[in-house]
């Protein structure tokens, strides 16, 4: 009979560990009087007592780095909200960005205000529910058929989830 060992299992992209009181011939103990049958898996292994196995590292699924909430990529005109741990929570949406006279700049910024309201006294228009990420351009309800004077159209229930899912701060990141 061996010492307890923690038994490491992968399954569907998670990593689970349970503790197994002894391991011998096939066979664990698990608790006192419950006997569970431990398979042979290529995706299973016994890790000693003690020993951690190596944390799973989160990877996007977006163009964008994992931090990013929003993500904006230009080229494939899409765009996502993300927990700032790699998981989508909305997406890909239609996305627009600007003309090559206007570009939406490409960076990673944070999220500086926010405006349900925002009327552009610049190029006289509404920018309904205004996530603002640079100095002048935000995400916002427009046509997403149209290119922007360098901000990110959306569409209207699109623009309403970036506004209430974003927070001052939040990290954006628009890739070319």
């Amino acid at each position: 009979m061996l010492p307890p060992t923690r038994a490491v299992v992968v399954l569907a992209g998670l990593v689970m560990t349970t503790l197994l009181g002894a391991v011998g011939a096939g066979t664990a103990t698990a608790g006192t009087s419950s006997t569970a049958s431990v398979a042979a898996h290529p995706q299973t292994a016994a890790v000693p007592t003690g020993v951690q196995p190596a944390a799973a590292t989160s990877v996007s699924v977006t163009p964008c780095a994992v931090a990013a909430k929003a993500c904006m990529n230009l080229s494939t005109h899409q765009a996502w909200l993300t927990d700032g741990a790699g998981h989508v929570i909305n997406g890909p949406v239609a996305a627009r960005g600007g003309t090559p006279s206007a570009p939406t700049p490409v960076g990673t910024f944070h999220v500086l205000s926010k405006d349900k309201h925002f009327y552009s006294t610049q190029f006289h228009a509404p920018m309904p529910y205004s996530v603002f990420f640079y100095p002048g351009d935000a995400f916002h309800a427009d046509n997403t058929a149209v290119p922007s004077n360098g901000c990110i159209h959306l569409n209207w229930s699109s623009a309403q989830q970036f506004y209430n899912t974003l927070h001052l701060g939040d990290q954006v990141q628009v890739v070319a």
